[in-house]
């Protein structure tokens, strides 16, 4: 499909992997998800820890916790839908930020998997659904663990 990343081969397997996902807009979360557990499966890696949070703006304190319990890669998942408030720029940019802190203060890779989008078509042409276009929750494995394996 035009302009999309070439996918990377990987190998996830013997590593310690913590999959973060939101509970809001459970077709796209779910969707996401499901794309993350298969590249995971599919690179060799089947015992993975998903952790549940209420929304995108608790995703950077759960990347933390995950990266003191020795996290190798973490992926962050999860959507926010633009509405008609400046709450989404606020949510974004704190989620944003915060993923990014946490990457750089533990060296533990973040795969980001948090969709920003202006409506909910959007978010379901990215999220790895049979008639989407894109599978996020794919590529932030993909990210992730490629960042893990520039480590070690």
């Amino acid at each position: 499909m035009a302009g999309h990343a070439p996918k990377i081969n990987i190998d996830s397997s013997g590593l310690a992997v913590t999959i973060l996902v939101t509970s809001w807009h459970t077709e796209i979360t779910g969707a996401l998800l499901a794309g993350a557990e298969r590249a995971l499966r599919d690179s060799g890696n089947d015992v993975y820890t998903v952790v549940r949070v209420p929304g995108a703006f608790e995703l950077p304190l759960a990347a933390k916790w995950a990266a003191e319990d020795d996290a190798d890669a973490i992926i962050a998942l999860g959507v926010v839908i633009r509405g008609e408030t400046p709450h989404f720029e606020y949510v974004c940019d704190a989620a944003t930020q915060g993923l990014t802190q946490v990457q750089l203060d533990y060296g533990v890779p973040i795969g980001f998997g948090l969709l920003t989008v202006d409506n909910e078509q959007q978010a379901l042409n990215r999220a790895g659904l049979p008639n989407s276009n894109e599978d996020k929750g794919a590529e932030a494995v993909e990210a992730a663990i490629h960042m893990a394996r520039l480590r070690s």
